[in-house]
């Protein structure tokens, strides 16, 4: 352990004793490179222009200054004081849950507001006070339209990835609830990609703002473990159930689970251990008497498991270590490689498993993009897949036993139970009770797999490598429906070139007469109704109406999520195309 590194705290940045105490809680031992960089110049009360990636803790370094700011103001009453716009329905309710957290005990309300929801309960959340809302920009500007989310009191408003929310035709909205904002209001823009349209923005709408750029450094040549790396996909659920199989599979010698907080590192080790496994917890709360302990069962493999956050993993090195797992996939390629480094040391096999979340999927993408090196996708071992190995391990004990000779106390046994029974079924039941043995009292339910291959998010992808997607990507292709002789073939027959799904057409009472866009469509779709903009086909646009192909099973519900959202200000007809 370093414990002469110099560690920042949230304490340390300037931020209000009880929010740096409840992130403590919650079991953050230390910011992030973008909150190290963000808060202090938030608290400061400059407006900001950030470029930082999905999964560098951007959410805290917006959150954690907005709640600060707004009670230090003083009594807020019912009246909405901070303001969060985010692309997706999916990020809104991630953001919000995150606010709600570091907000417990301030007496601070947060509200998410998004399509696919009963805008009446949405009406109701803001009627009893909504100190911050955070949400998609349509469903926001629908809510000013009507009167029920006032801002004329935001004292902070934050765009969160904003590239992404123009990509979806959000430029309009984001516009027109920017001018109903006070002009006394701080500012903060996040977006993964700087190009022109963001800085344009920035110009217009923003004072003076400090920039800051989170960027990756290249790994150094060598620096990447030559160990084999594999992710899981499964849901939070069953983690710690694939977990335990995927290591019965491995049958490591020595491992380090890396959690992101002290609070899972804790809840971790308590389920290992009620499941009969020996695991030791490391944290930053722990005591150097306590550290050294730990590090002494694990060192005389006393313990079968370290669970750790990175924190306290500073510095680590033990010779026999031969498997790390990432339980959640880490904040930062930089973190993941630091990770992995704790095994494949001066020659030895070494293997890194990550377990990842459905929605954590695509940094994946993002680390093998930034080391270079393959990260293997593979499914959760089935039931059978473990027996199959829990035989192998049966077998290899077996051969040992018979190669070391050693067994002449027990011989006698066997001779006296051959003049009884065969000599081979003798021999079948003492490999069965070994096997029961060795085997112990394993979860034998299986674990649901996760198809990725039919969850497809490409266009996010590109941009959190730092590229832009090739032209087309994730956007609906722009073609007629009609074919040479000009009769209309609808979407019959045809099928999503991704999931195979049958196409339909919704009929959308707005067209070029009402200034409707290709852009405005793709927007208020994936925004209210919560999909990918992948999912949606061709786009057609008449004078006063618009066609969209969407996938069958999700007309119904995009249909409903549509009924309460307006383009172009308007509330417009939504409904399947009649044939």
């Amino acid at each position: 352990m370093h414990d002469s590194e110099t560690v920042t705290t949230f304490a340390s940045l300037g931020l209000r004793s009880a929010l740096a105490d409840a992130v403590t809680a919650l079991g953050y031992e230390e910011p992030t490179p973008v909150q190290r960089e963000a808060i202090p110049l938030l608290l400061s009360g400059r407006d900001l222009l950030a470029q930082a990636a999905t999964g560098t803790g951007k959410t805290a370094a917006f959150a954690l200054p907005m709640l600060h700011r707004i009670a230090e103001s003083g009594p807020v009453g019912k009246r909405t004081a901070g303001l969060v716009l985010v692309p997706t329905r999916e990020l809104a309710m991630q953001v919000a849950e995150a606010m709600h957290r570091y907000a417990r005990g301030s007496g601070l309300t947060v509200v998410p507001l998004y399509g696919g929801a009963p805008m009446h309960q949405q009406i109701r959340s803001l009627e009893r006070g909504a100190h911050i809302v955070v949400a998609t920009p349509g469903r926001a500007l629908d809510h000013v339209q009507r009167g029920t989310l006032v801002l004329q009191s935001v004292q902070v408003l934050v765009l969160d990835e904003a590239d992404e929310m123009l990509d979806m035709g959000f430029a309009d909205d984001l516009n027109e609830l920017l001018n109903r904002t006070p002009d006394t209001r701080q500012s903060a823009l996040f977006s993964a990609t700087m190009p022109s349209r963001i800085t344009a923005i920035a110009e217009q709408h923003l004072k003076d703002p400090a920039r800051i750029n989170i960027v990756r450094e290249k790994p150094a040549a060598g620096s990447v473990p030559r160990v084999r790396q594999v992710a899981y996909v499964v849901s939070r659920a069953h983690k710690p159930a694939a977990l335990a199989r995927v290591l019965d599979m491995e049958d490591p010698v020595a491992t380090i689970v890396f959690c992101r907080t002290r609070l899972e590192v804790e809840e971790l080790v308590e389920t290992i251990n009620a499941h009969g496994q020996r695991a030791a917890a490391l944290h930053g709360g722990l005591a150097q008497k306590q550290r050294d302990r730990v590090m002494g069962l694990l060192r005389s493999q006393k313990a079968d498991l370290l669970v750790a956050t990175d924190v306290a993993a500073r510095g680590l090195d033990i010779e026999h270590l031969t498997h790390v797992v990432n339980y959640d996939v880490p904040a930062s390629p930089e973190v993941y490689l630091h990770r992995i480094g704790r095994t494949g040391r001066a020659g030895r096999a070494g293997v890194a498993i990550t377990l990842a979340e459905p929605r954590e999927h695509r940094l994946l993408r993002v680390i093998e993009q930034y080391t270079k090196s393959k990260i293997e996708v593979a499914t959760i071992p089935t039931v059978a897949d473990l027996r199959a190995r829990q035989y192998e391990l049966t077998s290899a004990a077996l051969r040992e036993q018979l190669v070391a000779g050693k067994f002449d106390q027990v011989r006698v046994i066997v001779e006296s139970l051959s003049d009884e029974f065969d000599i081979v079924d003798i021999a079948t039941a003492a490999v069965n009770l070994l096997h029961v043995a060795s085997a112990g009292g394993g979860d034998d339910r299986e674990i649901p797999a996760i198809d990725m291959s039919k969850r497809p998010d490409r266009t996010r992808d590109a941009r959190e490598r730092g590229s832009r997607p090739p032209a087309g990507a994730g956007a609906p292709r722009l073609r007629s429906t009609r074919d040479q002789s000009g009769e209309d073939r609808g979407p019959r027959g045809r099928q999503h070139r991704d999931t195979g799904d049958r196409l339909v057409r919704l009929f959308i009472g707005a067209g070029r007469q009402a200034g409707i866009r290709p852009g405005d469509l793709v927007g208020a779709i994936t925004g209210e109704a919560g999909i990918e903009s992948r999912s949606l086909g061709a786009i057609e646009i008449a004078d006063r109406f618009s066609l969209v192909e969407v996938p069958d099973s999700m007309a119904d519900a995009i249909i409903d999520a549509m009924r309460g959202a307006s383009l172009r200000g308007k509330k417009v007809q939504v409904r399947r195309e009649r044939f």
